[in-house]
């Protein structure tokens, strides 16, 4: 994905989807879970790292890694007390029981065996108030965890088995929900793995991926900088000794591992149209090389065609279609004939464009019914309804259109090749406003999307892979940069959780506090309350709720407004019978003021007190009504491309980009649009590369 932008704005328009979490976790108090047949006694020896890496208001992630200091162990169950009243409410690698403050983690099927020294990860998703003291001791089959070595002479009988049976492609596909990109690294397009400025990988940033619940790691891999030239097309020794290396980490932490050819597809793969022997060579020499080193690798290791196939200078549709066909049947040819475990290795073929619309996605089925290959998925990518994805042309809610795109592209894709028992790898998803940060599209409405995203995709029993280029997971503080986010995702790969139609509840300071009402979006929850931190709020007093209706007092409202200080005063959460609370910003703000200024193209800023405001997106008009700008099909203009706030220094920026499509000596009116509902007109005018702006 990285640095490819203006390519994505047209090809990810559309995509696809999630997955059928394999392993049912059930860490909800109270939820029935079928148990695991009981464990024999464990080694009298085992450690247990117990660590939260997140922790936000009224909620916390942790990791438990257990490590087999004594015998072998067939099954497990880890207990433990919670010390503060802390709550279970999701879990991966495990299955996860309460009763009261005792709780009970079981292994699942692919995870039952410890050998000695060995070690075995799960991780949580929990709830607390007050504290969040770690537990003071766990217990593996019974026997207290010190850290120090033993013996048993207890024999066990559980069987168990690590995976699906080989070339059960949908079995294996569902197994590695859910997934994650290792992007930026081997996939950067300069001289090393660094050069887009992430670190080297490491095998312990595999580890911590894999410790937050991941079970399968997608390894972008761009070849064609490391390879010689025709005929042979060599690959770099070194950097394919790198390559295996990498893979051999994530195999190592039982991961199923997927690698590609990846940006050559824009590099020199598009040129196909022109110079298709060429481009066929090349390619095929990459695959012939890639087939070779990795045979004898474990059935985990997955090969993927081409990362976002795209062709310049075709005839249309249909000749792409032809090229893409020749490219996968090459693909699938060398790999097949290539021998040993890639006689039936999974093999994964894109649509052009890794598009979800109906047409492309009709062409990978028919050349996968010419193929009649039973272990091939299908792979397709999705980064949301555009405008919303990079807030352009007023796309600012997660709305119903939004909504539609989302939900009418897993249908696409379900009904074309998962009814019919072809598996489905969304390869990437996320939002593409993440190419600037993750702040381009509003938080609310951000995790609004990745709940339906992860609950849709799992009635549709898509796996997905998220896309991080370094900017979610971090390469070395093994630490999330949003918290809150990764627990709304981790959420929706089990259960649902309640969002409401907004995060923010301003109260203009210029006026008197009234009562607030917003709509609670419940998706199958029921609604149990509301909290400031770790207090209950009254409900009746504090608030009320009338069928969806969320009403916050006036006395409430004014009471955590306490001095009223311009911005967040206070936050409070909504909870739910199921998956993460929804965090409420109390606001107080007043209606922004914009002051005259001059600059350049270049370098041009309106000074602005936004005293607690929030904007959401930007016109821009000329007198006589027309769009003016990028995208002039819209009065919107994108957030960050053309303009972006900042807050810390008092500015609203307009960019260089924004400037470049604006002409010369024609007033242009911007009307800039706030979180408030406030609406605040400015003008400029662009001469030359200087430029004048002005309220009135």
């Amino acid at each position: 994905m990285s640095g490819l932008r203006d390519r994505l704005e047209a090809v990810r328009r559309r995509g696809a989807a999630l997955t059928a979490a394999l392993v049912a976790v059930a860490g909800t108090i109270g939820l029935v879970v079928a148990a695991p047949a009981a464990p024999a006694a464990a080694a009298p020896g085992c450690k247990v790292d117990y660590t939260v890496p997140s922790q936000w208001s009224g909620g916390f992630t942790a990791n438990v890694a257990v490590t087999n200091l004594g015998d072998r162990v067939d099954g497990w169950r880890l207990t433990w007390t919670w010390p503060s009243g802390q709550q279970v409410t999701q879990a991966w690698n495990a299955t996860v029981t309460a009763d009261g403050s005792q709780v009970t983690a079981a292994n699942a099927g692919y995870n039952a065996v410890i050998a000695p020294n060995a070690t075995v990860s799960f991780g949580l998703n929990g709830s607390w108030s007050g504290t969040n003291t770690a537990p003071a001791s766990f217990a593996l089959n019974g026997v207290t965890c010190t850290g120090a070595p033993g013996t048993s002479t207890t024999t066990t009988t559980t069987t168990t088995t690590s995976g699906p049976p080989p070339g059960d492609a949908m079995a294996q596909v569902a197994a590695m929900q859910p997934g994650w990109n290792l992007g930026n690294s081997l996939d950067a397009t300069g001289a090393d793995e660094t050069s887009w400025g992430n670190p080297r990988i490491t095998e312990a940033l595999l580890d911590n991926v894999k410790a937050q619940g991941f079970k399968s790691i997608r390894i972008p891999v761009t070849w064609g900088q490391h390879q010689a030239a025709a005929p042979g097309y060599t690959i770099e020794a070194a950097y394919l000794a790198r390559v295996k290396e990498v893979v051999g980490w994530a195999l190592a932490d039982g991961f199923h591992v997927m690698i590609n050819i990846h940006h050559d597809s824009w590099q020199w793969i598009n040129t196909m149209p022109a110079d298709r022997t060429n481009v066929l060579n090349r390619y095929n020499a990459i695959w012939t090389q890639l087939a070779a080193a990795f045979k004898d690798s474990p059935a985990k290791l997955v090969f993927e065609s081409v990362n976002e196939p795209q062709f310049t200078g075709s005839s249309g549709d249909a000749q792409n279609a032809q090229l893409l066909h020749e490219l996968n049947a090459s693909f699938r040819d060398i790999v097949r004939r290539s021998g040993g475990g890639n006689a039936s290795r999974l093999l994964v073929l894109p649509t052009l464009h890794t598009s979800s619309d109906q047409a492309r996605l009709d062409e990978l089925a028919s050349s996968l019914t010419t193929f009649d290959d039973p272990n091939i998925a299908a792979t397709v990518h999705y980064y949301g309804y555009w405008p919303f994805s990079v807030n352009v042309a007023g796309g600012t809610h997660f709305d119903a259109t939004a909504q539609k795109d989302l939900t009418d592209s897993f249908d696409r894709v379900h009904n074309t090749f998962i009814a019919r028992g072809i598996p489905v790898i969304l390869g990437e998803y996320g939002l593409l406003g993440f190419d600037r940060h993750t702040g381009t599209v509003q938080q609310g409405e951000k995790l609004k999307f990745f709940e339906l995203f992860g609950h849709y995709a799992r009635t549709k029993k898509i796996t997905t892979m998220l896309w991080d280029n370094g900017q979610h997971f971090g390469r070395t503080s093994f630490q999330w940069s949003d918290p809150e986010l990764i627990a709304q995702i981790k959420s929706s790969w089990t259960t649902r959780s309640g969002t409401a139609s907004t995060d923010q509840v301003f109260s203009a300071k210029a006026s008197a506090i009234s009562a607030k009402t917003i709509t609670l979006n419940l998706n199958g929850t029921t609604f149990s309350g509301l909290r400031q931190g770790s207090t209950e709020l009254t409900r009746g007093t504090d608030y009320t709720v009338s069928g969806d209706q969320l009403t916050l007092s006036a006395a409430l409202l004014t009471r955590l407004s306490g001095s009223r200080a311009y911005g967040t005063n206070a936050t409070i959460t909504a909870h739910f019978s199921q998956g993460v609370p929804w965090r409420i910003n109390l606001i107080t703000y007043d209606v922004p003021v914009l002051q005259n200024a001059t600059g350049t193209t270049a370098a041009f800023s309106i000074p602005t007190s936004f005293r607690g405001d929030l904007l959401a997106t930007m016109e821009a008009k000329y007198d006589d009504g027309s769009n003016a700008g990028p995208h002039n099909w819209t009065s919107y203009k994108e957030f960050d491309r053309t303009f972006a706030p900042n807050y810390t220094a008092g500015t609203t920026t307009l960019t260089a980009d924004f400037f470049a499509e604006v002409n010369d000596n024609r007033r242009v009116t911007l009307t800039f649009h706030y979180w408030s509902g406030a609406k605040l007109t400015y003008f400029v005018t662009k001469s030359g590369s200087a430029v004048t702006g002005s309220t009135s």
